[in-house]
Order: C-alpha cells, then sequence, then structure tokens
C-alpha cells in the first residue's frame, strides 16, 4: 500500500542539500510539463516564477555538480500516478 501523495510544493529541487528539496514528495512518480512538452531533465522549478532549471550539458562546476540553466515559461507539475489514464475510453 502506498500514502497519499503530499502536495506539491510551489518550489522543488533534486539535489538533497537544497532547503527546497522535499524527500516525502519523491518518494512518488512527479512529472513536470515545461511550455506544454513532458521534460525528464529537470533538476528545479518554481510553478510561481514561471521556470526550470537543467543541467548544461556535461560541464560540472568546481566542486563537481553539474551548472544548471534557468529556462523560463509555463511550469505544470503533477504525480504521474495521480493522473487520469488516457487509454480508458
Amino acid at each position: 500500500m502506498t500514502t497519499s501523495p503530499l502536495p506539491l510544493p510551489d518550489r522543488l529541487s533534486t539535489d538533497p542539500q537544497s532547503k527546497h528539496y522535499v524527500a516525502a514528495v519523491f518518494e512518488h512518480d512527479i512529472g513536470i510539463r515545461f511550455n506544454g512538452k513532458e521534460r525528464q531533465d529537470v533538476e528545479e522549478y518554481c510553478i510561481s516564477e514561471r521556470w526550470i532549471k537543467v543541467a548544461a550539458g556535461k560541464t560540472r562546476d568546481r566542486k563537481g555538480k553539474p551548472l544548471m540553466i534557468t529556462l523560463k515559461g509555463a511550469v505544470e507539475v503533477y504525480y504521474r500516478d495521480a493522473a487520469p489514464d488516457a487509454a480508458a475510453d
């Protein structure tokens, strides 16, 4: 049995060292749609400010973390397991 998912936060990061990291949210599969397209490479997002951060290729900073670029646009976040089934017709 899985627990009921927490409401998705306005801002979330996949980096455990970030103050915007919420471990309980990652117990479920999260989907992120950016400007109408499904994205799998999002490291951090903010719905209210309308941006996502993605890694800039394989480039790393001096601490070994990937360099991030910020993309601005419409951000939609949802739990994949809670999404309605499109094939239910």
